[in-house]
């Protein structure tokens, strides 16, 4: 009987037809599609959170908390009405008989996390009742924080959306 030496068949292949190098370089490659995926998703998926002018808006607390203050010595209070089909907004505002009802008034309505999602809407006054009425951009979907102000008094509270009717006091 003659013994036949049969190359190695595994290590007689050149290094690229071979497991082991692949397994090595596609674990750093991994590494960095993954990374540059990450880098892509933060980048086009900014936080906004944190506002440019913290400092500016940090200064103006006090007033808001002076312009709470009046309105709760005011006694004012609103109910607002929403409307999901057209996003018609009317405001009632209810008083303790000191309030002069101005020609018009801001409501804001801020997403807790999502600056695209706030809405600044100016509301007119439509009598001398304090009637006010103004109309939405687009739909209310889950929390927001509500703001009603002039540049004396302001009313806030967070509800969650979609509502029909809500009511601003002194909170």
């Amino acid at each position: 009987m003659s013994t036949h030496n049969t190359p190695n068949t595994e290590a007689s292949k050149p290094w690229y037809r071979q497991f082991w190098p692949w397994f090595l370089i596609a674990l750093p490659a991994t590494s960095v599609v993954v990374g540059l995926t990450m880098l892509g998703v933060s980048i086009i998926n900014q936080d906004s959170l944190v506002q440019d002018d913290w400092y500016k808006d940090g200064k103006a607390i006090n007033q808001s908390l002076a312009r709470d203050t009046e309105a709760t010595r005011l006694g004012i209070s609103a109910e607002l009405k929403i409307d999901a089909m057209t996003g018609d907004i009317t405001v009632h505002t209810l008083d303790n008989g000191e309030f002069h009802p101005p020609s018009s008034l801001v409501l804001i309505f801020s997403h807790p996390t999502l600056a695209a999602q706030d809405q600044k809407i100016a509301l007119s006054r439509q009598d001398g009742d304090g009637i006010y009425r103004g109309t939405l951009e687009h739909g209310l979907s889950g929390r927001y924080y509500i703001e009603l102000s002039t540049t004396d008094w302001r009313l806030h509270s967070s509800r969650e959306f979609p509502l029909d009717t809500l009511t601003l006091g002194h909170e």
